[in-house]
This record gives C-alpha cells, sequence and structure tokens, in this order.
C-alpha cells in the first residue's frame, strides 16, 4: 500500500457511474415491480452501497477508508438503459475514487443478477469516475 502517513486530512469527494443496457421488456419489468426476486432497484442501490464499505476487502492495495456518505441513484436514461451513480464523500487522507467505483459496479451487477433469468444479454459499459475533489491533486471531471 502506498504511504499517506504525510498526507492531510481533507475533506474528498468522488461519483462513479455504470450503464446497463437490456431488453426493453426487462426494463419495463423493473420498473412494474414485477421482477421474479423482487425490488431491483432498491436491492441494486443496498449492495452498491455495501460494496462500497467493502472495498479494500476486494481491492488488495485500497486502504480501507472511514466513509462519511454514500449515496447511489439509478436511472432510466432510455427504454433499454439503466444508468447508476454513486456519490461518497469521506474525510481522509487518501481519496475514495474506488469506493465510488464498486459501488457503481456492484449496484450494476446486482441489476443483472436480479433479472438474468429473463434477459442473460444485458450488458455492463461505461463503468468510469466521473468526479473527483480533495486532496493534493486537486479536482478531475470527466469530459465526454
Amino acid at each position: 500500500m502506498v504511504d499517506v502517513s504525510e498526507k492531510a486530512v481533507t475533506v474528498r469527494t468522488a461519483s462513479a457511474q455504470a450503464v446497463i443496457t437490456m431488453k426493453a421488456q426487462t426494463l419495463q419489468m423493473i420498473t412494474d415491480g414485477t421482477a421474479p426476486k423482487g425490488d431491483v432497484f432498491a436491492c441494486a442501490r443496498i449492495a452498491g452501497i455495501m460494496a462500497a464499505k467493502r472495498t479494500s476487502d476486494l481491492i488488495p492495495m485500497c486502504h480501507p477508508i472511514p466513509i462519511d456518505s454514500v449515496k447511489v441513484e439509478i436511472e432510466t436514461i432510455s427504454e433499454t438503459q439503466v444508468r447508476v451513480i454513486s456519490r461518497l464523500k469521506c474525510t481522509h487522507k487518501t481519496g475514495i475514487e474506488m469506493e465510488a467505483l464498486t459501488a457503481a459496479s456492484v449496484a450494476a451487477l446486482t441489476i443483472y443478477d436480479m433479472v438474468k433469468a429473463v434477459d442473460r444479454g444485458m450488458r455492463i459499459d461505461e463503468v468510469l469516475l466521473l468526479h473527483k475533489d480533495g486532496g493534493k491533486s486537486g479536482t478531475y471531471r470527466y469530459q465526454q
């Protein structure tokens, strides 16, 4: 792991996304609330939050971070696509980007898991860091 003992404690934020593409009928089933495994988006939000809290257990060189806030939002962006956005905040010596990326990824994977029985052709794309702020390197914003 990188030595962060000399770094200043600052407020750090990060947001990340994942986009999942599926059949229109699958997304309709999710939004109608008729998925066999239950409320897909609620379960995905919880999974994303839980994953953020366990990031250092999943990624070997990642520092455990005291997370102050995790939000996982899920929005329909077309009749076949859903976008997961995670927003995290901490006050620490190192950033929270990996937790944001993990939250978005695991939430998208949970959506896949919840409806894979009806649509195995779903695709998870565009997993990326949207924004990060705080620390020595300052602010980063994804530019398309």
